[in-house]
């Protein structure tokens, strides 16, 4: 029996600064007994979790925070995979041309930083700051460490904002497009922090076809939160909760602390129930 579970989380495959190894070790310290590694847009760290969850005692739900665009901003979609499908052939080599078009916008960012802001960085400086998928934070980290003086969210609020000159938006996959893929994997598709997404309202959103929402989230308010838990009960979708930990680092105001947002109690049975139902239907 499961009693605690942060369902957003984040390892160094991607955006995250712990190793999967690290993630579980503190997990496993701040009481979680359940955990899905949502690393944005690869699986990289999924059988490491996997192979260290016995160690940790920890059950690992292998996941996937997947970038979407939908008029004209950033959606994200966690995907919970119900097995191992998500390691088959035409699933990886879609998340590898996301890799690549990555790689793509962190050079075109590193050089509008030069241009807009005269921030010079060195692209490859900048890899030794990113094991694998490379974003936001990774630039973040990069500037600081090159001496400019900024603050982390300084940072994030105006040179890397979206309405920053600097900015470069993810792939252009649809949120149609986005789900399909992920259902082909065999995994449960939610809608991730909804309380960023400021272009579309969430009622819009959640006709999309999501099995759930990330209705408990660190930057919630309380109405917030009971908003959207009440907007899930009305769709009949689930409700799922998140941390998006990705540091431990007080600097990071921007998502939350391993162990301080989790599902329970009978919003946690249903997710577990959807997770073991594995037929045809599903994908």
């Amino acid at each position: 029996m499961y009693f605690k579970g942060d369902f957003h989380t984040h390892t160094n495959a991607s955006d995250g600064k712990f190793s999967a190894h690290d993630l579980l070790i503190l997990a496993k310290s701040k009481g979680i007994d359940i955990m899905a590694v949502t690393d944005h847009d690869t699986t990289d760290n999924l059988n490491p979790a996997i192979t260290l969850s016995k160690e940790a005692n920890i059950k690992i739900i292998p996941g996937i925070e997947l970038s979407t665009l939908h008029n004209g901003e950033s959606i994200h979609i966690l995907g919970y995979f119900k097995d191992s499908s998500y390691k088959e052939k035409n699933f990886q080599n879609f998340l590898s041309e996301m890799k690549e078009y990555r790689i793509w916008r962190a050079k075109k960012i590193v050089s509008n930083l030069k241009k807009f802001f005269n921030i010079d960085l060195d692209y490859e400086d900048l890899t030794k700051y990113a094991r694998g998928v490379i974003a936001r934070p990774h630039i973040a980290r990069a500037i600081m460490s090159a001496g400019y003086n900024y603050t982390y969210d300084y940072i994030f609020d105006n040179i890397l904002n979206k309405e920053s000159p600097a900015y470069i938006p993810n792939k252009k996959v649809s949120v149609d497009e986005g789900i399909k893929i992920l259902k082909s994997a065999n995994a449960i598709v939610v809608l991730a922090h909804p309380i960023l997404i400021k272009k579309t309202s969430v009622d819009e959103m959640i006709k999309f076809n999501f099995d759930g929402i990330e209705a408990i989230y660190p930057l919630n308010s309380k109405n917030d939160t009971e908003r959207f838990i009440s907007l899930a009960k009305k769709n009949n979708k689930l409700i799922t909760a998140g941390s998006d930990f990705h540091t431990d680092e007080i600097s990071d105001t921007k998502h939350g602390k391993l162990g301080d947002i989790y599902l329970d109690g009978e919003n946690l049975d249903k997710l577990l129930k959807k997770l073991r139902s594995n037929n045809a239907s599903s994908r």
